[in-house]
């Protein structure tokens, strides 16, 4: 009965709290993450330690298959060589800069421990870059390439941590069978949400008559694709974006008016609920870990905590700039197809580059990090990581989180909302 109390508590916690920062103007998740860290302070708090399994399952599949389900699909076609930049190349680049810079900067950190924590933070969020830009004005490009980017980039930081965490149990690293796995990965990924996408039509059509049928399909979907994606070791989160893409086309083209309508209302509240209560929880674990740490190891960690936010935002401006110096030169020596609206100036990478923001993903596969090695050893500085991971996402969403809608502003020349 307790555990039901605690639950019910925070849910309205977070609904209050989430009233309470649109009427002072306050970005909804920032506010949140600092009510979670001052209650996980509170002497009466119970320590709410997050399950991995159960943030992937729950919070990550109706997250993705939503944004992905409300991205234009035209722009998300004309953005592919922006988003497959930044989702997979800049993914590997960010996990290298993350790993040489801790190797060299803390202590103890060898190699393959680097490159854990470096494929640990290498992915921006879905979840953290829709809920700050939410309202803020920005241009559909901007939105869809953000959302774009942190639909796909998961997968790729999963492959990454993976090879990480076998080169600290010892397991050779081999280059071409990493780079065949990643694309057995992905590519599986694709398939199982095409396969699920074909059949669920299919079913959606026999029933098109019963609206709460239809409705209830659409949001059980989602989890039985990342469910039956994981079960055959391709990305879940492949799998479900790629779901979102494909029921976003159909019911654009054959669903009734009024079954758009009850199932956007339906969704609305489902990703506000998550949403929030994924900020919130993520505020509360800082505590938690930070209880574990030595003294005299806090202030030292939290300084390589900067460092490390630091680092990952030079590293994506200075890609994102590329990139765009890319695609203007692509598109004037007509190399390839690179059609005028794939380009972008140099105030939409700024925005682009300050809104990749690390979240609920990182911060979940922090907490995954297995206790004991194969021969029963525990696993090395597994404390002191998952700190620097929740430090780095706390980082990256208070300080890029706060002053993106001030960026916002002043780069538009606008008077945006703040949401």
């Amino acid at each position: 009965m307790e555990n039901y109390t605690l639950i019910l508590l925070i849910m309205a916690l977070m609904i209050g709290v989430s009233g309470i920062a649109e009427k002072i103007k306050i970005p909804v998740p920032v506010l949140l993450l600092l009510a979670g860290i001052a209650i996980g302070f509170m002497p009466a708090m119970p320590g709410i330690e997050i399950n991995p399994e159960i943030i992937m399952l729950l919070f990550l599949p109706p997250l993705l298959y939503d944004a992905s389900f409300n991205i234009s699909f035209q722009e998300f076609k004309t953005n592919i060589h922006t988003i497959g930049t930044l989702s997979i190349g800049l993914v590997f680049i960010t996990t290298v800069a993350i790993a040489v810079t801790v190797h060299y900067l803390i202590p103890g950190m060898t190699w393959p421990l680097s490159f854990v924590l470096g494929a640990i933070l290498s992915a921006t969020d879905a979840v953290a870059a829709i809920g700050i830009t939410k309202g803020l004005g920005l241009p559909h490009k901007t939105i869809t390439i953000l959302e774009g980017e942190s639909l796909v980039n998961d997968a790729s930081a999963l492959i990454a941590y993976r090879f990480a965490i076998a080169a600290v149990t010892g397991i050779a690293f081999v280059l071409w069978q990493a780079a065949l796995q990643f694309l057995l990965v992905l590519g599986g990924g694709v398939l199982v949400g095409i396969i699920i996408s074909r059949v669920l039509s299919i079913v959606l059509r026999f029933f098109r008559t019963n609206d709460l049928v239809v409705i209830s399909l659409l949001l059980l979907m989602p989890f039985v694709t990342y469910l039956t994606a994981e079960h055959f070791k391709v990305s879940g989160v492949i799998a479900v974006v790629i779901l979102g893409l494909g029921m976003s086309r159909l019911t654009r083209e054959k669903a009734s008016d009024r079954i758009k309508q009850q199932s956007r209302h339906f969704w609305d509240v489902i990703i506000f609920l998550l949403n929030g209560l994924i900020f919130l929880l993520i505020g509360l674990q800082f505590p938690i870990v930070l209880k574990r740490m030595p003294d005299a190891q806090v202030w030292p960690y939290i300084g390589y905590a900067a460092a490390i936010t630091f680092m990952a935002l030079l590293v994506r401006m200075v890609r994102v700039y590329g990139q765009q110096n890319d695609l203007r030169k692509a598109f004037q020596r007509r190399k390839r197809k690179v059609s005028e609206d794939a380009l972008f100036d140099s105030k939409t990478s700024f925005i682009i580059s300050w809104s990749g923001m690390r979240g609920i993903v990182s911060l979940a596969i922090a907490i995954g990090i297995p206790t004991t090695l194969e021969n029963g050893v525990p696993f090395p500085m597994r404390n002191e990581i998952i700190f620097l991971s929740i430090g780095v996402v706390l980082l990256s969403i208070l300080v890029q989180g706060l002053s993106l809608p001030y960026i916002v502003r002043k780069l538009s020349g606008k008077n945006l909302p703040v949401t």
